[in-house]
């Protein structure tokens, strides 16, 4: 077993002996440590997959006995980001007792109730299925893994006889079989049979490793990953990796053009049963896999462990079209790439078919979560945009472990009886109906122009609040980088955006379809405020606020409406306009006449795309003067000077006026646009006043 640090080339070693030396005294802080180091290497193991554990000494409340307790992640936990509140905490003697009562691998499911009656922590998270796999186990810390190395080894068609070859016997050897209390007593009894075995690797799923403390087990884990990565590594460049390439991936900037434009297509054609959000990559490994001679062979056979395929489907959909199509032409690309989307859905529907039992979940969406578009790259399609990442990552997790087994031997995939059993496996099922409810806009992609502003920014931060994925656009890059500090990872994307430049927007859609899919919710928000009387207002007033306010509606609708007809998922487009579209009033007559074209232009379109369920709406503020910036300067001062107020009067001033007398916050503008793009679902046309009532504004 491994005791010391050596170098390593396939691996990252990150234990920090100071921050360990800290935690040396709580075992289970150090299995936390331990689990989130190994958790931050994707070629160690993906989000949510792989299981840590350890021992500890703990008085028992009821006996004041020590008896031994073994913390494990729970169910549906990320060691990545594993915390306490994560783990479940277990007796390990009546884990143990659990054999006294076990029926048989018929009955495995109901053992997972009675890994309730183990507990000794009160908080514990659920016990995971892989439970036994560690408490049947002696040792004081476990790691359970799914490196894409090992992995490659479990898959391959002679996977014993080449863990044998690397690690001779020193690491044990189980077969294929369903996570449960079963596969725990044969790993059991496959360490009775090999006493002195640092490991073992599960047939087509995964690695097991142990150690004396955190430190020792984390090592182990390092050291065999290593060996195996060097071994397959060493095999690889003694033959052409999937057979070779016989094909060339169009270039960089073209590959993302062509992912841009066919991304809306693929995501309504999968949003066929429920809204799906995107994820492209064209990353090395992915072009290595999609261009090569094997991809018609291996694609198909599907992932082998079954942390791959739960997340990625059994099999991707490769797409047999001309990399070099002409993708503008939207319906003679549906003509090429329909027929495959319904044979994928016949195909499925016929696995299911096939493989089901009295007892099996009903059928999930049979559209393909993975698609292969040749020369250009991989994209994968699920609820958020999280679940797509970690689809995508998942996939090349399955790349590398066919890249690897081929090397060494031959790739093999799990039985279709087997996958559906672990697809449709009703613990499955049920972890699946414990998911929390969907946020009402989960499913949805916003873009948003003058994002960093205060009502846009708002408007962004309630439209993920409320599950949506969000494009950050705006003219001011510095501003842009600090407004999407204010979110996490996977709710927004940025992008530079001039919305009086028409290859600007454009740009900006691309962003969107590559990031997420396409789009379907777009907000005009972008705006600028001059007030002047009619002499002083110059053309360049005019032409700028014309611009900004009306030309840039107009383009974001027209390129927006594009990507909403190829998705043909209907949609909705705000405009932020203002109360000044309506009022008369003096020192005006740019800013105002720009509102009013805004207000009217939504009307035009309302009526123009109802026929594609896009729906069309305005929103007019008026008085938002905290965190706005319209209000940071001459608009401010001219607002002042048109009311014989100061500029500290403003948001006083224009609370009194209102009927409800109160201050309106950008935030109220971002709940006028949730409740348009969500509740008010059979609106469009209309105007929705958020200004605390101006009566002299009343629309009707």
């Amino acid at each position: 077993m491994a005791t010391k640090h050596k170098a390593y080339k396939h691996v990252d070693y990150l234990w920090d002996k100071e921050k360990a030396a800290i935690l040396k005294d709580d075992e289970v802080a150090l299995l936390l440590y331990r689990s989130n180091l190994l958790g931050a290497d994707l070629r160690i193991t993906n989000y949510g997959g792989g299981n840590t554990s350890c021992r500890t000494i703990e008085k028992d409340p009821l006996t004041g006995k020590e008896t031994e307790i073994m913390y494990i992640k729970g169910s549906g936990g990320d060691i990545g980001s594993l915390t306490r509140s994560g783990l479940a905490g277990l007796y390990v003697d009546k884990l143990r007792a659990l054999k006294n009562v076990y029926r048989g691998i018929e009955y495995e499911d109901e053992m997972v109730g009675l890994f309730n009656h183990c507990i000794y922590d009160l908080n514990s998270k659920a016990p995971s299925i892989d439970t036994p796999l560690h408490g049947l186990l002696p040792f004081k810390h476990i790691d359970h893994l799914h490196p894409d190395a090992l992995i490659a080894i479990a898959a391959a068609k002679d996977s014993e006889k080449i863990t044998k070859e690397i690690w001779g016997e020193t690491m044990g050897w189980v077969p294929w079989q369903r996570p449960g209390f079963d596969l725990g007593l044969q790993i059991e009894q496959c360490l009775a049979n090999n006493p002195k075995i640092r490991g073992l690797i599960l047939g087509s799923h995964g690695l097991f490793t142990w150690g004396d403390t955190a430190y020792d087990c984390y090592l182990n884990s390092l050291e065999v990953i290593e060996m195996a990565s060097e071994y397959i590594e060493e095999k690889v460049t003694k033959k052409p990796v999937f057979g070779g390439q016989i094909i060339t991936s169009l270039s960089g900037g073209k590959r993302k053009e062509q992912a841009s434009l066919i991304a809306p297509l693929l995501r309504g054609l999968c949003s066929s049963d429920k809204p799906m959000i995107g994820h492209f990559t064209d990353a090395d490994v992915v072009l290595e896999f999609v261009n090569s001679k094997d991809l018609s062979r291996l694609a198909p056979m599907g992932t082998s462990c079954p942390d791959h395929f739960l997340r990625t489907k059994i099999q991707p959909l490769v797409l047999d079209i001309d990399a070099d199509i002409d993708l503008s032409n939207t319906e003679e690309v549906l003509n090429k790439i329909v027929p495959a989307f319904e044979r994928y859905r016949k195909e499925y529907q016929e696995y299911y078919n096939t493989c089901k039992k009295s007892n099996s979940p009903a059928i999930r969406d049979a559209n393909p979560v993975v698609i292969i578009f040749p020369r250009v790259g991989m994209f994968t399609f699920a609820k958020n945009k999280q679940t797509a990442r970690v689809a995508s990552e998942f996939y090349i997790n399955a790349i590398n472990v066919m890249r690897g087994a081929e090397a060494i031997s031959t790739y093999t995939s799990l039985p279709r009886q087997e996958a559906f059993d672990i697809e449709y496996w009703l613990l499955e099922e049920a972890k699946l109906q414990r998911q929390p409810k969907e946020k009402p806009l989960s499913r949805k992609v916003a873009i948003i122009t003058g994002a960093s502003g205060g009502i846009g920014k708002a408007i962004a931060h309630k439209l993920v609040e409320e599950g949506a994925n969000v494009v950050l656009t705006d003219i001011n890059n510095d501003a842009l980088k600090t407004a999407a500090l204010t979110f996490k990872k996977d709710q927004v994307s940025t992008v530079i955006c001039n919305v009086t430049d028409e290859k600007s927007i454009e740009k900006a859609y691309k962003k969107a379809c590559l990031d997420f899919g396409g789009v379907d919710i777009i907000v005009h928000s972008a705006g600028l405020a001059i007030s002047k009387p009619l002499e002083e207002t110059t053309t360049k007033d005019w032409d700028i606020l014309q611009n900004v306010l009306v030309k840039g509606q107009f383009l974001m609708a027209q390129k927006g409406v594009e990507v909403m007809r190829k998705q043909q998922l209907g949609g909705n487009i705000i405009n932020i306009a203002s109360k000044n579209g309506l009022v008369s009033g003096p020192n005006n007559i740019g800013y105002g006449t720009a509102k009013a074209a805004q207000q009217h232009m939504t009307r035009l379109l309302a009526a123009e795309v109802a026929k594609d369920k896009i729906r069309v709406n305005t929103i007019n503020p008026d008085g938002v003067i905290v965190g706005s910036k319209i209000w940071e300067g001459a608009w401010a001062e001219g607002r002042a000077k048109s009311n014989g107020i100061t500029v500290e009067e403003l948001p006083a001033f224009y609370a009194k006026r209102n009927l409800l007398n109160q201050i309106i916050l950008p935030e109220d503008i971002a709940n006028g646009v949730f409740a348009l793009v969500s509740i008010l679902d059979k609106s469009t046309g209309n105007t929705i006043n958020v200004d605390g009532g101006m009566a002299n504004a009343f629309v009707r």
